[in-house]
């Protein structure tokens, strides 16, 4: 079991529920529009929000919004270590750092100094782009010299005394993340944040990263996940949400099954199923709903599901528990069922 880790009073590893991030399309000091946006990212679900600290505006505008949003603020910091030090001062709850690129160790201690005086954690962040020349050299582009670089910064924070730490080893290449992350796991037992950075699009994007996620997260490899996204963060805190509902991590919301539809099916089923996933989209209690093309199949395909609706030539039928309880005419059938859904949830 990984290190437990507190960041901002939020918990990551040691057991503790995977934690969903996200990182703001806004600087930290467009204080209004920050706000706003960590608003609507709480709303669909994020645990914890970042903020690249371009500057020292940046770096003191933590302590403006942390008085406006309940959530754990991390500062994303490239280069200037001074940066870092200031971030951490100004109310950061965490900083996520690569050692490599901010300086001579002397910079690393400084930074270290501020995290142990403040009681801040560290992520050390590795990727494809940051490899160090050393092991690039040796290994090449791969699982080793990508998670040997992440490793010789986190034993340089332990040599002044950091011990709050998070790991990220990631890769745009579905393959080397997964192999650099377990890779690390077998190495050390600090919390690790996983991703797969760069994944493009919303559509490709979500693909990616829910293959690579999930198949560390079925290992029991990860602590805490960013879906990184060409697109509104919302929609990776959304990929993020489905991919641990879909492994059974977290059951706070609808789960929507739907029939992929086949000759046998005479009512418009895909649009429906559409229709009720966005009318659930926002229920936080668990209820699995199933949408399915035929009554000759679906009831007793989706016999697990709290309610269910199946489509015949001249209506419908409503069903719980893969049980059939209700017929309703092709013209009421959204009226209908929403009731259904409706009661459910009350």
């Amino acid at each position: 079991m990984s290190k437990k880790i507190n960041v901002g009073g939020v918990f990551i590893g040691g057991g503790e529920r995977v934690k969903i991030q996200s990182m703001s399309t806004f600087k930290i000091s467009d204080t209004e529009k920050a706000v706003e946006e960590c608003m609507r990212l709480k709303e669909a679900g994020v645990d914890i929000m970042r903020f690249s600290v371009l500057d020292e505006k940046d770096a003191a505008a933590f302590k403006v919004v942390k008085k406006r949003v309940d959530l754990p603020l991390v500062a994303d910091i490239h280069f200037d270590y001074r940066l870092a030090i200031k971030a951490i001062e100004g109310g950061a709850d965490k900083i996520r750092i690569n050692p490599g690129n901010i300086g001579g160790e002397n910079n690393v201690k400084a930074v270290a100094d501020a995290l142990k005086a403040n009681g801040v954690p560290v992520r050390v962040g590795s990727n494809t782009g940051s490899i160090d020349k050393e092991f690039l050299s040796k290994f090449g582009k791969s699982e080793v010299s990508l998670g040997e670089s992440a490793l010789k910064n986190v034993r340089l924070l332990e040599k002044y005394g950091v011990n709050d730490i998070v790991i990220s080893v990631k890769a745009s290449d579905v393959r080397l993340a997964t192999r650099a992350y377990e890779y690390v796991a077998n190495k050390t037992d600090y919390p690790l944040h996983l991703g797969v950075t760069e994944a493009g699009t919303e559509y490709n994007g979500v693909i990616k990263n829910a293959m690579g996620i999930g198949a560390l997260l079925l290992k029991g490899i990860g602590d805490t996940i960013r879906v990184s996204l060409s697109a509104d963060p919302v929609r990776e805190v959304v990929a993020a949400r489905a991919i641990l509902s879909a492994l059974g991590i977290i059951n706070d919301g609808v789960k929507i099954i739907a029939c992929p539809t086949c000759g046998r099916c005479e009512w418009d089923c895909m649009a429906f199923a559409k229709k009720v996933e966005d009318y659930t989209s926002g229920i936080k209690k668990p209820l699995t709903i199933a949408v399915m093309g035929c009554v000759v199949n679906g009831p007793g395909e989706a016999a697990d599901a709290d309610l269910g609706i199946a489509g015949g030539k001249d209506c419908c039928v409503i069903f719980k528990q893969g049980k059939v309880y209700k017929k309703v005419e092709k013209d009421l059938v959204e009226k209908e069922f929403f009731q259904e859904i409706d009661r459910c949830i009350r």
